[in-house]
C-alpha cells in the first residue's frame, strides 16, 4: 500500500455511506493521531486501539450520527497531500475549510492538528485532509 492516510479516509468514508456503527482500520502512529484530532473535534463518537504482540494492531472508531435524522456528523473527508503531491503550508497560507465551519488536519513540527490550533501556535506544516 503506497498510502495508508488515504486507505484511512477511504474505510472512514465507506464505513459511513454503508452506515455502519464501527469501522476497524489498521494501525500506524499517524492514524492515530488524526483519529485523536478527529475525536476532539467531535466528528467522531468514540475510539479504541487495540494492539496484538508483534504488530500494530488496529484503530476501533464509533462512527456519531444524528440521533433523530440518522445524518452522519462527518460529511466530506477530502484528502489534499498526496505521496506524488505533496501539499505544504505556511502560516500565512493556511486553508480555512468551508470558512472555519470545518477543520484542516495538519502535520506540524509539533504533532498532528487542526489549521486553528496550527496558527495559534504560528507552525506550518503538511496539510493530510479537510473534514467537514
Amino acid at each position: 500500500m503506497t498510502d495508508p492516510v488515504s486507505d484511512y479516509l477511504t474505510r472512514l468514508r465507506n464505513a459511513i455511506k454503508a452506515n455502519h456503527r464501527i469501522v476497524e482500520i489498521p494501525a500506524s502512529k499517524l492514524k492515530k493521531e488524526i483519529t485523536r484530532v478527529l475525536f476532539e473535534k467531535g466528528y467522531i463518537l468514540n475510539y479504541k486501539f487495540e494492539d496484538v504482540e508483534n504488530h500494530q494492531g488496529t484503530i476501533k472508531i464509533a462512527l456519531k450520527y444524528h440521533p433523530v435524522t440518522k445524518t452522519p456528523a462527518i460529511k466530506k473527508l477530502d484528502r489534499i497531500s498526496r505521496p506524488g503531491l505533496r501539499r505544504y503550508t505556511g502560516v500565512d497560507t493556511m486553508p480555512r475549510v468551508i470558512n472555519g465551519l470545518g477543520v484542516a488536519v495538519i502535520t506540524t513540527s509539533k504533532g498532528v492538528m487542526t489549521d486553528k490550533e496550527a496558527r495559534k501556535l504560528n507552525v506550518g506544516g503538511e496539510v493530510l485532509c479537510y473534514v467537514y
